[in-house]
Formats: structure tokens, C-alpha cells, sequence
């Protein structure tokens, strides 16, 4: 069965891998997260493709995007906007800050403090931000990309935990292998593929799939199945800080998501098991851990308990 969410993931998958290659796991699963409404954290060295793959979605579905270097010196206002006098006028005027966008890129976001990081709380949850006491929508599509180098700690502040859980995945692009590399050089050689990329979808066109995405079914088995895992998170000896529910409500999210993506209308075992590690593993805290942002070993703990819990037969 052929759905429009379907149809749309396939056009940004294939104009997507146009620019970037062998990232076809990540590509996938961020637009996974964009039809579900989520938000992304993307761990990795520089020069991975993590900018390029936030310009490259944004160029895809002709969306506007902003990009924020975060660091120490960042203030809320920076991201948010301010209220400024116009001595012309003799009165405030509303100036929007970068927030007011559809793709979000924050940079190197552990490098802000953590009163300018909890300026995102409200956006990414809620969907809106806060001015001076006025609340002002964000736009329907609205999705932040934070960006973290996980080999630098000087000068960093680790994120909270309550905005961690906010993010629906972590993703770690990685290093190209040896034939893609090959074909960025070639690439380079022959111009800016990416300045050249042309839209393949709207906004509208994300809307559109996430009210289908919306009539995906979850039968009670599967249901079930995604409470055991979560639960498992908690009750494990590995485990010092297990999932919240939030975690429970985003992967449902993302499972439904990806159903609709591969042409079905309802959740089977394998998109729960394929979400689970990025969606889950971000969102515990090992024993051997101090915080909950050094997540070295959690991917294995979470395929570990994958491996224990039996999948419904269906």
C-alpha cells in the first residue's frame, strides 16, 4: 500500500542521499522523527555532515531554517527575541529571534550555560516561546537539530536531563566507508551539490502525513510490548536512571511514524525494535555513569534488553 507518507519519504530519502553518503540509516531515521514531530540530538565528531544534513532536509521541503552557534556568552533573548525600544516610535517592538523557523540547527549546544539551554525547554515541548510575557506560537513545522562533539569537554556544560528527554532520537552519523568518501571528493570536484539542491515537498506536504500518521494503528499486543521495554529500562541492575514516560509516548510516536513510511497502517514488532536503540538509549543512565549525557555503553544495555524481552507474534 502506497501512502502519502510513504511517497514523501521516499522523495526527501532519495534527494537527501543526493548530497549526503552512506547516510541513509540516519537520513531515515531523522525524517522518521520530523513526520512524528520530534526532535533530534546529533553526537559526533566534526565534519560528519550534521550541518549539511539539517540544510539539505530544510532545501528538500522548501522550509526555512536558522542556524545558532551556541556558547558561553549566549543569552535566551539570543534565541528567543526581545522587546526593543524604537526612539522613533517612542514605543517596543517586537524582534523575533531565530526560534521562529522551521528547522532549528543549534550548534554545539552543550556549549551555552544552562539558563540559555533551558530557553529551548518551552520551544520543544510546547511548541511556542515566551517574550516578555507574551506567548507566541512556533510554526506548525518546527523541529530543533542540536548538535554535540562527544571528544571535547572543556568549556561544555552537560545538558539537563529534562531536556535530553526531549529529544526523540539520538543520532551518530558517523564516518562515511572508503567508495562514499570517494564520491564526496568527486563531488567537491564538480561544485556545491548542495546549493543546487531543489524542493521536493512543502510543508504542507509534512502536515499532510502526520494527520495519516495519526490513524496508524498500535494493537494492545504491541502496545505492550513497547510498556515491557521501557519498563525493563527501570528494573534492570544495569541501570541507574531508567526511561520516563516520555520516552514510552516517543516511541510509540516514532513506531507509528515509521509504519506510515513503509506503506502500512499499522505498528509491526520490527519498527519498535529498529526505534528503540535511538530513541531509548539517550534517555538512561548506566550505573557506571555520572550523568546522563555520557551514553557510551546505553545503546548496548538497550539491545541487551531488546534481546530479553520476547516480540509479539504478529
Amino acid at each position: 500500500m502506497t501512502t502519502k507518507s510513504a511517497t514523501l519519504y521516499q522523495n526527501l530519502e532519495n534527494n537527501i542521499s543526493r548530497v549526503l553518503f552512506g547516510k541513509q540509516k540516519t537520513i531515515r531515521l531523522m525524517l522518521c522523527s520530523l513526520l512524528a514531530g520530534g526532535h533530534i540530538l546529533l553526537e559526533d565528531v566534526p565534519g560528519t555532515g550534521k550541518t549539511s544534513m539539517v540544510r539539505a532536509l530544510a532545501a528538500s521541503i522548501d522550509a526555512q531554517d536558522k542556524r545558532v552557534q551556541f556558547t558561553p556568552d549566549l543569552l535566551p533573548s539570543d534565541i528567543t527575541g526581545i522587546n526593543f525600544y524604537r526612539q522613533q516610535t517612542g514605543d517596543f517592538v517586537l524582534r523575533r529571534g531565530p526560534i521562529f523557523t522551521n528547522l532549528f540547527l543549534a550548534d554545539e549546544i552543550n556549549r551555552a550555560t544552562p539558563r540559555t539551554q533551558a530557553a529551548l525547554l518551552e520551544c520543544m515541548e510546547e511548541r511556542q516561546a515566551t517574550i516578555d510575557g507574551d506567548t507566541l506560537p512556533l510554526p506548525e513545522v518546527f523541529m530543533v537539530l542540536a548538535t554535540m562533539n562527544p571528544i571535547e569537554f572543556q568549556g561544555t556544560f552537560p545538558l539537563p536531563e529534562a531536556q535530553v528527554d526531549r529529544f526523540m532520537m539520538k543520532l551518530h552519523p558517523g564516518y562515511p566507508d572508503e567508495a562514499d568518501e570517494k564520491r564526496i571528493v568527486e563531488q567537491t570536484c564538480q561544485g556545491s551539490a548542495l546549493a543546487a539542491l531543489t524542493p521536493v515537498a512543502i510543508p504542507e506536504d509534512v502536515i499532510a502525513a502526520r494527520e495519516e500518521i495519526a490513524h496508524v494503528q498500535v494493537s494492545e499486543a504491541i502496545r505492550d510490548y513497547i510498556v515491557r521495554i521501557v519498563r525493563a529500562t527501570r528494573e534492570s541492575d544495569k541501570v541507574k536512571l531508567g526511561v520516563s514516560p516520555r520516552g514510552t509516548v516517543a516511541l510509540t510516536r516514532a513506531s507509528r511514524a515509521l509504519a506510515a513510511m513503509m506503506g502500512r497502517d499499522f505498528v509491526i514488532p520490527d519498527d519498535v525494535n529498529e526505534l528503540a536503540v535511538p530513541v531509548l538509549s539517550h534517555r538512561i543512565m548506566s550505573q557506571s555513569q555520572s550523568s546522563i549525557h555520557l551514553s557510551g555503553s546505553n545503546e548496548a544495555i538497550i539491545e541487551y534488553l531488546l534481546s530479553k524481552i520476547p516480540a509479539p507474534l504478529q
